[in-house]
């Protein structure tokens, strides 16, 4: 296998042409978007307890063990800005899917230029499990954080660093909770199978970990979702295809089943040429041990139980798209039988050449033709009429304010209420669907504020003021003139009192 022989300037002029690749095919960087509908929300109330009085409840179902929102929200109440602090993470997070990814090639293959492949397979974004995650995101996530320190720790196992593999799985499991797990099964599994000395040490810390998990499920803080989802609570859920294996397509299983094959076929061809380690096969042995895991939760997902459905186990196919990508990238490059070195490095370097070519043209097409009217890097909320209207609520509006605005406002205008005015809202439909998962009694609130907020194109004032008076909402913001006394308008936006209640000076 290669080692290499970069100097640090070389593997510095790699990892920038990764994170350009990367940002181009994501689409470009965005501060606010998404899933941050969640996470900035969690974090400013960590900050600031005032903060989501109302919503807290539904906010902090999710955010139940999470370490991140914490100490995110410590460092912000410190005087950091959450936009600068998201975007040092962000180019750390492209940092580490780099590195990873060169560590992980020069594991794989003899010629540099396999590593140099590989780098630029992992810059094409695509979705796993049926859009559940993708493997590039052009936001902050700490799912993403989590991941680049995966390929850092599967690299790490691969090298046999086996103190530095312990750490970055700690370090996953505190920045995303769920991929620390799938991430903490390959890497003990694979540490047992290559070191045998180490193999009580995991099965100890095995041990303990499915003990402290079952006290936590059936008598700890998880109880509560030990219990099976009935129809109305998996009625606000109906639109979370991903979250339901028994409800996915013929071509995702065929997808999960190529993840399958390819690594069975790639490790079986490396191991005949006496390629594959002890190491690589206790990879392969941990990837194995997730798919065992996966099939395992199928019946307790198709039962329902809402901790397996929130466990969303269906995200260690990511781990298995790696392994696969990584694995397929060098059966292009290096598994042709035959032929003296040289010549296998030119096909190397044909294959590199080949992905890099297609990633740049993907991605030169994602961010100047699909998406000319994003910025390539925009660290702060954008600069548009709906987020001035937001931040004015923010600056002049009571902490305990409740707005109302339209359900679709987040995907339609970019960003939520909860993110850009950091106020209460009667509803944003695309991410409390998906909270709801975590809480029937914030899915039951979800589903009544579906029903009533429905036809809210045609909102009318007196309409308005019923939902002042059902749940004590005060401002509307809205694009089109209604008789209600007026705060501020804001280009199309309009923001009224819905009740008497003073705004901030």
């Amino acid at each position: 296998m290669w080692r290499s022989r970069f100097t640090l300037p070389t593997h510095a002029g790699w990892l920038v042409a990764f994170a350009v690749l990367a940002l181009l095919n994501a689409g470009g960087y965005r501060y606010g978007v998404t899933d941050q509908a969640f996470y900035i929300p969690a974090i400013a109330r960590h900050a600031d307890p005032s903060l989501f009085p109302r919503d807290w409840a539904m906010l902090g179902a999710q955010d139940q063990l999470n370490a991140f929102t914490p100490i995110a929200g410590w460092l912000v109440a410190s005087g950091l800005s959450l936009p600068a602090l998201f975007f040092a993470l962000y180019i750390v997070t492209l940092a580490m899917l780099g590195a990873g990814a060169l560590a992980l090639g020069g594991r794989l293959g003899r010629s540099r230029w396999t590593a140099a492949a590989i780098l630029g397979a992992l810059t094409l974004r695509h979705a796993v499990a049926l859009g559940a995650v993708n493997t590039l995101e052009g936001y902050t996530h700490p799912r993403m954080l989590a991941f680049g320190t995966g390929v850092l720790a599967i690299a790490a196992l691969l090298a046999g660093r086996r103190v530095a593999v312990v750490a970055l799985v700690v370090l996953a499991g505190v920045v995303h909770p769920t991929t620390g797990i799938w991430l903490a099964v390959v890497a003990g599994v694979g540490l047992a199978v290559a070191h045998r000395g180490w193999r009580p040490w995991v099965l100890a810390a095995g041990g303990l970990a499915a003990v402290l998990g079952a006290w936590a499920l059936l008598a700890g803080p998880l109880s509560p979702r030990l219990v099976r989802m009935d129809t109305e609570w998996l009625s606000v859920l109906a639109s979370k295809r991903y979250l339901f294996p028994d409800r996915w397509p013929a071509t995702e299983w065929l997808v999960a089943a190529a993840y399958v094959l390819v690594i069975a076929l790639a490790y079986r061809v490396r191991r005949r040429r006496g390629l594959a380690s002890l190491h690589e096969t206790g990879l392969v042995c941990g990837i194995g041990a997730l798919a065992l895991v996966f099939a395992a939760s199928l019946p307790l997902n198709a039962a329902r139980v809402a901790f397996f459905v929130q466990l969303q186990v269906p995200r260690v196919l990511w781990l298995m798209d790696l392994v696969a990508v990584a694995y397929l990238v060098w059966l292009f490059a290096e598994g042709s039988k035959g032929g003296d070195q040289q010549a296998g490095s030119r096909r190397a370097l044909a294959v590199a050449l080949a992905i890099l070519a297609l990633s740049t043209g993907r991605g030169l097409y994602v961010t100047f033709v699909e998406h000319p009217e994003r910025e390539l890097v925009q660290m702060a909320l954008a600069a548009t009429d709906w987020n001035r209207a937001l931040q004015w609520i923010d600056a002049k509006t009571p902490r305990d304010v409740l707005v109302a605005a339209d359900p679709g406002h987040a995907w339609r205008e970019g960003t939520s209420v909860r993110v850009g005015a950091r106020r209460d809202v009667l509803l944003e439909e695309v991410k409390d669907t998906a909270m709801a998962m975590y809480s029937r009694q914030s899915a039951m609130r979800v589903l009544d504020r579906i029903g009533t907020l429905d036809g809210f194109g045609e909102l009318t004032a007196n309409r308005a003021r019923a939902l002042a008076a059902r749940y004590g909402a005060s401002v509307l913001v809205i694009d089109r003139d209604l008789d209600l006394p007026i705060l501020h308008q804001q280009g199309r936006f309009r923001i009224y009192a819905l009740r008497s209640q003073p705004t901030e000076p």
